[in-house]
């Protein structure tokens, strides 16, 4: 049986790949997430998307939308809807805090990643603003142009 590398639990973890490409990333928060038991069997087995779900206030609570946690293989009659709202678990300080901010300047409270910690599932928010398209261009500018130096330090360091 092969080795697992350090730090391996063996759950998966769930990113949005999308978030530091359309957004830029202010504070971020960690909030657990109010599930059914087919759903967490679902995102242990890594049938879960966040790229294009978002979270917003639906009276005093914040709620995970357009999350996307396929429906469990053996669930039957007990699966749940895969697109559903789900509450998230946040104290009251940070609720009020994030309200304050997307409500002031118009940011977007964005999932970056579904986690286990412990046997609980947890998401990280953060709260961002969109980018326009010659942000985008700009980052990746500096992403080439940072990989560039680092190649031509490797090669230098190799003579």
């Amino acid at each position: 049986m092969p080795k697992k590398p350090k730090g391996y639990s063996g759950t998966p973890v769930i990113t949005n790949s999308k978030a530091r490409h359309k957004f830029s990333l202010g504070d971020k928060y960690e909030a657990g997430v109010v599930l059914l038991g087919t759903e967490v069997k679902s995102i242990r087995l890594g049938n879960a998307q966040v790229n294009e779900s978002y979270a917003r206030f639906i009276k005093n609570e914040l709620f995970l939308c357009n999350a996307h946690i396929a429906e469990y293989e053996y669930g039957g009659e007990e699966n749940h809807e895969p697109q559903r709202p789900r509450k998230l678990l946040v104290k009251l300080k940070e609720i009020e805090r994030l309200r304050t901010e997307v409500e002031a300047s118009g940011k977007t409270i964005v999932p970056l990643r579904l986690y286990f910690k412990n046997a609980l599932i947890k998401c990280e928010l953060a709260v961002g603003v969109g980018k326009n398209q010659r942000d985008k261009r700009q980052d990746l500018k500096k992403k080439v142009a940072n990989r560039e130096a680092d190649q031509a330090l490797k090669n230098s360091l190799k003579r």
